[in-house]
């Protein structure tokens, strides 16, 4: 997911004069409904596998349906092996080692809607770091993002760490994960913007489940209960999530809505939160509602295009 810019599975977004029709109105919101449940989804799975096996079987089923869909379209590979390399490293970072680092984290108790969090800061940290790899202008507005972004992590995690304790290794790894996003995010837009969708993603999807096999390998005892739960969580978190969302993602960038794609991310993380307490029980205070709101309006101040892009969209 390129978070700031739209996502990373090699969009180079579209822009255009013309509004969504009233009749697909729903499609953003039902985008952000299927993208915020990808947390609850590990959290059902996850207590029948370990995380890194059970992203490894994921990733495989969504690699052969990619490769699938890219043979019936006839979708163009790469073509060269540096660019296959590139958009590789790509799905390594984004895919492979930002999902464990989630999937890790869900898995030592932390709770979904604050991995979402967490995670959601993305936008911020590639926008910062943008400014240092590839010598874009970070605005002040951005800066003051950072801070409100840091202000409403700080606030959630404070009244976490007064209602109960919080495993810091899973902390870690979902800062491990944040960190992996943003400089994948930022090695695809200077390497790989150009890359083919579908097949794209299939080489993207390959990788990570290269990746998170090794990890499962070497940490884990690569065990499965095929529960129903797990079953149903698979199968939501391969079809409805990676295909389900991401072909919703498609339809939204080919009705002229490539600009606010960005934006929508912005609402994942209090979405999450709202799922994570229907299902689970998970409850945020006054304090944990105020930070996931100023956190959200610091990634909306760090994405919102400037004034002058913005009149031209």
């Amino acid at each position: 997911m390129r978070q700031n810019g739209s996502v990373s599975l090699g969009l180079t977004p579209r822009t255009s004069g013309h509004r969504m029709p009233h009749s697909q109105i729903l499609i953003p919101p039902l985008f952000v409904l299927l993208w915020s449940s990808a947390f609850i989804g590990a959290k059902f799975g996850l207590p029948d596998a370990e995380p890194m096996t059970f992203l490894a079987i994921r990733f495989a089923l969504v690699a052969a349906l990619f490769a699938m869909i890219a043979l019936a379209l006839r979708s163009p590979w790469p073509a060269s092996w540096r660019q296959a390399g590139h958009i590789a490293v790509v799905g390594a970072l984004v895919q492979g080692i930002y999902l464990s680092g989630v999937f890790v984290a869900i898995d030592r108790g932390l709770p979904a809607g604050l991995a979402s969090l967490i995670v959601g800061l993305q936008p911020i940290l590639t926008a910062l770091l943008a400014g240092r790899l590839l010598g874009e202008r970070v605005r002040g507005r951005q800066w003051i993002g950072l801070a409100l972004g840091i202000a409403g992590v700080a606030m959630v995690l404070g009244e976490r760490l007064e209602a109960t304790a919080l495993d810091p290794v899973g902390l870690a790894t979902c800062g491990f994960g944040l960190i992996a996003i943003s400089l994948g995010t930022l090695h695809q837009k200077r390497f790989a913007s150009d890359m083919n969708i579908v097949t794209g993603s299939a080489v993207q999807n390959l990788t990570a489940t290269a990746v998170t096999l090794a990890g499962a390998l070497a940490l884990e005892t690569l065990s499965v209960r095929w529960t129903p739960t797990f079953v149903l969580s698979l199968a939501w978190m391969t079809v409805v999530v990676s295909i389900g969302a991401f072909s919703l993602l498609m339809l939204m960038i080919r009705l002229g809505e490539a600009v606010k794609v960005s934006s929508l991310f912005y609402l994942v993380p209090p979405t999450t939160a709202v799922l994570a307490w229907l299902t689970f029980g998970e409850r945020i205070g006054i304090l944990g509602a105020f930070g996931i709101a100023v956190a959200a309006l610091g990634v909306a101040l760090v994405v919102r295009p400037p004034a002058k892009e913005a009149g031209r969209s």
